[in-house]
């Protein structure tokens, strides 16, 4: 099954962007940041370690090692073409095996969020590799996601979505803040909100409640 096919069945009308989390029913947005003392990691450095901790917990609970995945990343074109070529490197370096490379997918789709693209000029091409968890450097992955805002390398910048075929949930780390994970039914996660309800987020806790309880 395609990416796209698996979309279209298994999660209709989602699209893949920022707030993830708010734009589907069965979903939990899940808290990574927490005891932040200060923006500065130097006056807190337990901060980023615990980030980390989290980000990997969730995803490896999540995906077993045989479990068919997709890696989705989305790049987008502003018409730099030299930068558009460097955030190639995502795959490159995460991925173990440049024979995996070969299921590599390349989709040049109108750019996903038009209310900021006035004049229609830019693209997001959407990179997708059907491949399993022992594939890839997850962990190394997981932690560049989550230093995009906090000034240290290595750093992702792109959206990068984890989806699982096998168990029919998608899994979005968005910033060392937190993280969306949807599932195309409450059933296909209700085991993940039991699991680690304490890390779910305040803010949204009451609209996952409703879903899961």
């Amino acid at each position: 099954m395609t990416l796209n096919n698996f979309m279209k069945h298994n999660f209709p009308g989602l699209e893949l962007k920022s707030p993830l989390f708010y734009s589907w029913d069965a979903g939990i947005r899940f808290e990574l940041g927490v005891n932040e003392s200060s923006v500065s990691i130097h006056e807190n450095p337990l901060y980023l370690q615990g980030v980390y901790r989290r980000a990997i917990d969730l995803f490896e609970a999540l995906h077993s090692p045989e479990d068919e995945l997709y890696l989705v990343v989305d790049v987008h074109d502003y018409g730099n073409v030299a930068a558009l070529q460097r955030k190639l490197n995502i795959f490159a370096k995460y991925v173990k095996e440049n024979s995996v490379l070969i299921r590599l997918r390349h989709e040049n789709r109108p750019y996903i969020y038009p209310e900021d693209d006035e004049d229609a000029t830019y693209r997001t091409h959407r990179f997708s590799l059907a491949c399993r968890r022992a594939d890839f450097r997850y962990a190394a992955l997981l932690k560049a996601i989550c230093n995009q805002d906090m000034g240290i390398r290595p750093i992702i910048h792109q959206s990068v979505y984890f989806i699982n075929e096998t168990k029919g949930t998608i899994y979005y780390v968005y910033d060392d803040r937190g993280c969306d994970l949807l599932g195309v039914n409450s059933e296909a996660i209700q085991w993940m909100y039991e699991e680690f309800n304490e890390w779910i987020l305040d803010y949204d806790r009451p609209k996952i409640d409703e879903v899961f309880i």
